[in-house]
């Protein structure tokens, strides 16, 4: 029959926003696939959770995922998390769960923070239509992709690094014309901010 993938998702700041679900899941798992487990153990210190861990990330979520499929295969629950957020949106874990759904293995979704909900629900922009771009390309491709972007009828979610904010907000004004943005940083923290205006 095969074990259980939780996808479950993590506190994006304040790490009191871990629900009861969640903590529970990840102290009854048998392993825990973490994104980097040196940011995952502060969480599960906080909630003093000793279920191992293991690295699951971009740079071995391949390898990993095979690994952790075969495990799964011979009857353990896995838990699957990220730094912050959910796994699998602009995060890594959709070549495991796409992987354990091939072979039969139930995945069950632990719903918890995120960041694009959290952002549209202060960013006092209509949010009946949206579309979540994730990262943009930072050079090859980023051009086309705001020109695919321009035509869209919804309001656009976008991450983006702190250094690379002002650009994109050039991009926007430079691509898309003179429009509203919200910018929302330190969401669920001590100095969250959100900034709306006119490009």
């Amino acid at each position: 029959v095969g074990g259980i993938l939780y996808v479950i998702g993590t506190p994006i700041g304040n790490l009191a926003d871990l629900t009861r679900r969640g903590e529970s899941t990840l102290k009854s798992v048998d392993l825990i696939a973490a994104e980097d487990t040196r940011v995952s153990r502060k969480l599960l210190n906080h909630y003093n959770i000793q279920t191992p861990l293991i690295s699951y990330h971009d740079n071995n979520e391949t390898s990993q995922a095979e690994k952790l499929l075969g495990r799964l295969i011979l009857g353990e629950n896995i838990g699957l998390i990220s730094d912050a957020g959910t796994p699998c949106i602009s995060d890594p874990g959709y070549r495991l769960v796409n992987s354990a759904q091939q072979h039969g293995i139930e995945v069950v979704t632990i719903p918890g923070p995120s960041a694009v909900t959290a952002a549209l629900s202060i960013s006092g922009i209509p949010t009946d239509h949206y579309y979540f771009e994730g990262f943009l390309p930072a050079k090859k491709g980023r051009k086309t992709r705001f020109e695919l972007l321009e035509s869209l009828p919804a309001t656009i979610v976008i991450y983006e690094s702190p250094l690379r904010v002002l650009r994109t907000l050039r991009d926007i004004e430079k691509y898309w014309g003179s429009r509203v943005v919200s910018i929302c940083r330190e969401m669920t923290k001590i100095y969250e901010e959100t900034f709306v205006g006119m490009l």
